[in-house]
């Protein structure tokens, strides 16, 4: 298999993961995220929403069969491993304990909020948790907004609108908080990520990257996947710096990622790309 990446993050894509079970689909696979037991989840559109699987790509369970929009979005796994699924459709983002029993909901199910009123939500994408606790949810299809809320699911904050300057937001298509509690915001439409401190202060814009759609951090560095035509996978540090990055569109990444969507990192650092489109499938990368 061909070597992608460069310098000390370079890596080799498995021919065949997971091992799915006899007439199992994901369907689009949306996003994924691993748990404190290095537990790989994935959000898909197919019959199995929620699937779950050791790193090797064996089969652990699933759960939230006929629950979902057709177009669940954004997982995010919480400290204590409570899962958080965004679903794009019914404009609701729930936490779930790791089995999935539902523990609450973030806005009303199929009942999108106007997009000038400012609340949540309208076509929410990503939800992520600060070190503090405090949840922050893009809005991103129709919102065009971050929205900040307690542990506890009040309301805090909401900043943003659309447009194309700092600040603002063609499609707010995923987000994560990094140890610093500064907020990464996917602003894939824009061709770019932007930068906030937790109090809604625009901090800086990276625009290095062709319509990024997710990101993870590990080890304080931030994976993203591109989605544009030259997209692929770029690996960054906090402060922006590109330190590897592979292209769907050249040698030796063609064809090593087809309709990546999102992506999650386990905890030796192999990383998992979610495809829908034509891919409809996970690929594994492992470091070399």
């Amino acid at each position: 298999m061909a070597i992608v990446g460069s310098g000390d993050h370079r890596y080799e894509r498995v021919p065949s993961w997971p091992e799915m079970p006899k007439y199992w689909a994901f369907g689009a696979a949306s996003d994924g995220a691993v748990n404190s037991k290095d537990e790989v989840h994935i959000f898909s559109r197919g019959e199995h929403p929620l699937t779950i699987w050791d790193t090797n790509g064996n089969f652990i369970s699933s759960w939230g069969e006929g629950t979902f929009s057709a177009n669940p979005h954004g997982i995010y796994i919480a400290p204590n491993d409570n899962v958080w699924l965004v679903d794009r459709d019914f404009h609701i983002a729930t936490e779930y304990t790791p089995g999935g029993q539902v523990i609450r909901t973030l806005g009303e199910k199929l009942a999108p909020s106007p997009s000038f009123q400012g609340i949540p939500f309208n076509m929410p994408s990503g939800l992520a948790i600060a070190p503090n606790g405090e949840l922050f949810v893009s809005d991103g299809y129709g919102g065009h907004r971050v929205h900040k809320f307690s542990p506890e699911g009040e309301l805090l904050l909401s900043w943003g609108k659309q447009g194309t300057g700092p600040g603002e937001f063609a499609l707010l298509h995923n987000i994560w908080v990094d140890k610093d509690s500064r907020i990464i915001i996917c602003d894939r439409e824009n061709d770019r990520i932007q930068i906030f401190e937790d109090d809604g202060s625009f901090v800086e814009e990276w625009t290095d990257i062709s319509k990024p759609g997710d990101v993870w951090v590990h080890e304080d560095l931030v994976y993203c996947v591109e989605q544009g035509e030259h997209g692929g996978v770029s690996i960054w540090t906090l402060t922006g710096e590109v330190v590897s990055r592979w292209k769907i569109d050249d040698e030796p990444g063609r064809g090593t990622i087809i309709g990546g969507h999102g992506i999650t990192v386990d905890s030796e650092g192999s990383i998992y790309v979610t495809e829908i489109g034509i891919g409809e499938r996970v690929s594994k990368f492992v470091r070399v």
